[in-house]
């Protein structure tokens, strides 16, 4: 039992897992919350992600072209009752225009970095994201709104098509076909979202994310696979990373 507890309070303390290929290097991080979690039923849960992508020796960073967001098949998503938005909706807005037209699909937001070189200079950009519950292609998706008004006021609706995996430790998916930005010249550097939202339906308090701790009977908590990402780039490099988290059983559960 002391030994379970002490791997808990390490596993707390890491919080970021680094990847690195030649000179290309990424930071993946990511937690939920709550952490103390029901065993054996669903409770409602709030997720945070953020990858941070950079260059050992300071240079533009090649472009990721395609992500993919793994997380734990012991989390769950709903969407039944849930408003829905359409990218159409969101093409040509602002973040107050897209509230304005999607609000009640809102289900978390975010922030993101990007660079632009331009005659031999590196150009910094950033930007705020809004997190739409949608549809893409006639599948689940969630609907990324991304706005800069620095250096130059600017708009990207991003899907990422939420699909389910039958094996392995990771039962949700989360993956998106990044478009080629500023001819080529732009990359995205970091993005971090936060997503979770309760809402209800036909009475019922419902949550859009939830999960449980299935520790073993008579353990306080375990130490499980969290998250894993997947990064593909434009000049053939790929680079995964894994984040192992714990949780705590929910005293009464």
């Amino acid at each position: 039992m002391l030994l379970v507890l002490a791997c808990l309070a390490a596993a707390g303390v890491a919080r970021a897992e680094l990847s690195q290929t030649g000179n290309l290097r990424i930071s993946f991080s990511g937690n939920f919350t709550p952490q103390a979690l029901p065993r054996d039923r669903l409770a409602p849960i709030s997720v945070t992600v953020e990858g941070l992508l950079e260059t050992t020796d300071g240079t533009q960073p090649p472009v990721v072209n395609q992500i993919a967001i793994e997380l734990n098949r012991n989390g769950r998503i709903s969407t039944r009752g849930l408003p829905t938005c359409t990218a159409a909706l969101l093409q040509s807005t602002s973040a107050e225009g897209a509230l304005a037209r999607c609000r009640p699909a809102l289900v978390g937001h975010g922030g993101f970095a990007a660079s632009l070189q331009t005659s031999g200079k590196l150009i910094p950009a950033h930007g705020q994201i809004l997190v739409f519950n949608g549809r893409f292609q006639g599948k689940p998706a969630l609907l990324l709104h991304f706005f800069t008004s620095v250096p130059v006021r600017a708009t990207l609706v991003l899907p990422m098509v939420i699909s389910q995996s039958s094996k392995g430790r990771y039962g949700t998916v989360f993956s998106s076909n990044i478009p080629v930005l500023a001819g080529g010249l732009g990359a995205i550097t970091r993005l971090k979202l936060d997503v979770g939202r309760q809402y209800e339906f036909e009475g019922q308090r419902r949550s859009f994310l939830s999960a449980s701790c299935a520790a073993p009977a008579g353990f306080p908590g375990t130490i499980f696979a969290f998250a894993r990402g997947s990064f593909h780039f434009d000049d053939g490099k790929t680079i995964r990373t894994a984040l192992t988290r714990d949780c705590t059983v929910r005293r009464g559960s």
